[in-house]
């Protein structure tokens, strides 16, 4: 049964969403909708999502970041459909799902893969009948993603990116719909991106500190020195999420 994967834009653009959010509605032929991400809560916005999803039958998250939930109980209000989520908070009306969950509305599949690292509670969705892998943020369309400490986890990170390298080997994903940017369409050359850049980084990191760097702030400088420094925040929470997986 074939699958329609259909994205709807947010108009929130910005540095961290790119050309903004993408909700993305999965339905199987003539069944109800699931809708991934309903993202701001904007009137324009929902008004494209639900013309594009028809009956909703479920509403999943793939992380609690504002731009992904902010629409959470309008949404509900108008849908009337449960929210699930890896973090019961942003569930409504049914239970956080677990990972390798498959759960199927009108013939449409979809398993739970958690991917923490970008966040503590993301996760994948795998729709393993058209080998496509919704990833939130864990894979962006372009560029890539931030690790903001405290919540964001290095390690956890790493080990999410061989997960879904490992899938891309076997041959189950070969699509990547991610939550900001185009879909990837050959993910293995991005996933191994992901994996060379993080590697990069952490010998920078070391070389930093080995040149005298003490604060995250210190080897923010010497780092993203080619950075926009509006960034530097950002980039802040990140050294200290590489320097903590440096510690371990």
């Amino acid at each position: 049964m074939t699958v329609q994967a259909t994205s709807v834009r947010a108009d929130n653009p910005g540095i961290m969403t790119l050309d903004g959010t993408n909700t993305w509605v999965l339905r199987a032929s003539g069944g109800r909708s699931v809708v991934v991400d309903p993202g701001p809560d904007d009137a324009d916005h929902l008004a494209a999502v639900l013309a594009e999803a028809g009956e909703v039958a479920l509403v999943l998250y793939t992380h609690w970041h504002p731009d992904h939930t902010d629409a959470i109980d309008r949404f509900a209000e108008l849908t009337g459909a449960p929210a699930r989520a890896a973090d019961a908070t942003w569930c409504r009306s049914a239970d956080p799902v677990a990972d390798g969950e498959l759960i199927d509305v009108d013939g449409l599949q979809v398993e739970v893969v958690l991917t923490p690292g970008h966040t503590a509670d993301s996760l994948c969705l795998l729709v393993a009948q058209d080998g496509l892998l919704l990833t939130g943020d864990t894979i962006l369309g372009r560029g890539t993603s931030i690790i903001a400490h405290p919540d964001g986890s290095l390690g956890a990170y790493l080990d999410s990116l061989a997960r879904i390298r490992e899938l891309i080997t076997e041959g189950i994903v070969t699509r990547l719909l991610p939550a900001h940017g185009p879909e990837l369409t050959d993910p293995a050359p991005v996933v191994d991106f992901y994996l060379e850049h993080r590697a990069e980084r952490l010998d920078q990191v070391r070389a930093a500190l080995d040149a005298g760097a003490i604060t995250a702030r210190d080897v923010v400088e010497r780092v993203y020195a080619d950075v926009d420094e509006s960034l530097w925040p950002a980039a802040e929470r990140s050294v200290e999420a590489q320097l903590e997986y440096l510690r371990a």
